[in-house]
């Protein structure tokens, strides 16, 4: 896909005019980020708004004694930054390319000129927000109670929330390695708890992705009790 179809077919690009979404595809640029580099720095200054025309990656914190807390992953045709662009401000959190990835990247004047010009596009990120408030709202009432395994599935599970990315399919084109990335456990534990997911009957491993049986299964087990 190349970024102006990206662009053509994003949610939010499907409701701008004509003239409005060829003025985005002209101010729009395209950044090649390599598996293990980062997309974004904590500290640096929010300068884009960021989408992600293939690959994977993950949003992460660290603390002061060098632990990382995973906080959500970011797939193909997912969208962030939105919050801190509005804030001006940096950005907050490490995001880093699980694999060789692709960003569209909207300038920061750009996205200020959709905000002032088109309802549908602020409409666009109201829902945007409010989805990933939620996620992280539930994240943290849920993250101390989740072991490893509920934590799987509950990474799985969020890259169907269809306000936060376009329906991936019940194919997931994901290593294990960044499973375990993205749910922020070892490599052992996420080889482990997708042998478990799968004799449950919701996924099944093969050797080029995960395929989805039960979505409403993998978000069942992300909830505890």
């Amino acid at each position: 896909m190349t970024l102006q179809e990206m662009l053509e077919k994003s949610v939010w690009g499907r409701q701008l005019g004509a003239a409005q979404l060829q003025h985005v595809i002209q101010q729009a640029r395209e950044r090649p980020v390599a598996a293990g580099q980062p997309m974004v720095r904590n500290g640096e200054l929010a300068e884009h708004w960021i989408g992600l025309i293939s690959g994977f990656g993950k949003m992460s914190i660290w603390s002061a004694d060098g632990r990382e807390t995973a906080l959500i992953g970011t797939a193909p045709g997912g969208w962030f930054g939105e919050g801190t662009l509005i804030k001006r401000g940096r950005w907050q959190y490490d995001a880093v390319a699980l694999r060789d990835t692709r960003l569209a990247l909207i300038p920061r004047e750009t996205f200020e000129w959709l905000r002032a010009n088109s309802l549908p596009f602020n409409h666009y990120l109201q829902q945007l927000m409010s989805a990933r408030m939620g996620f992280f709202i539930a994240q943290l009432c849920n993250d101390r109670l989740l072991d490893s395994t509920a934590r799987v599935a509950r990474s799985l599970a969020g890259l169907y929330n269809p306000e936060l990315y376009p329906e991936p399919g019940l194919f997931l084109d994901l290593r294990q390695a960044e499973v375990a990335q993205l749910a922020g456990v070892s490599r052992q534990r996420a080889n482990a708890a997708l042998q478990v997911l799968e004799d449950a009957g919701l996924l099944q491993v093969g050797r080029r992705g995960i395929e989805v049986l039960s979505l409403q299964g993998l978000r069942d087990y992300a909830s505890p009790g």
